[in-house]
């Protein structure tokens, strides 16, 4: 079965993961474990790594009641379809947060001027430069080819 990611509310990763493995479905919530200091003292906590997303293992009639699930807004998607994880991904996770603690995630953000490569896609392996960002656009021109691509995020 594959894995697919859903997105939760706020601060619900936790539960959700809880409760879909209450119900007898595979649920992964990577949790990186954290000091936290207070002003009297610190503490190891064990906090979500992907805020927001909650990854499960399930077959195409399990959708529905991950769903229904309290907490659990909708799946990711990609492509107009929900977004699948191979094994080895999650696997990847999984031995990743075993062998470290105190993980920063960092968003990769892309600036005017950065020359990327199409990982994927017809362009798969172009090179291009990115000359636009907006909010949920970037703009890349492929030299090679001549060409404006414009891709919504």
């Amino acid at each position: 079965m594959p894995w697919y990611a859903v997105y939760t509310k706020p601060r619900w990763e936790k539960k959700v993961a809880a409760t879909l493995c209450a119900h007898g479905i595979e649920a992964y919530c990577p949790l990186n474990r954290v000091v936290k200091q207070w002003s009297d003292r610190k503490k190891w906590i064990e906090i979500p790594l992907f805020t927001s997303y909650v990854f499960v293992c399930i077959g195409e009639e399990q959708k529905e009641a991950i769903r229904r699930t309290a907490g659990v807004l909708n799946f990711v998607y990609w492509n107009g379809k929900p977004a699948l994880l191979r094994d080895e991904e999650i696997a990847a996770v999984r031995d990743f947060v075993s062998k470290y603690q105190n993980i920063v995630l960092e968003p990769l953000g892309l600036t005017v001027g950065a020359q990327i490569e199409i990982p994927e896609g017809v362009f798969k392996g172009q090179t291009g430069e990115v000359i636009k960002v907006a909010r949920k656009r970037v703009e890349v021109v492929l030299h090679q080819l001549r060409m404006k691509l414009t891709v919504a995020m």
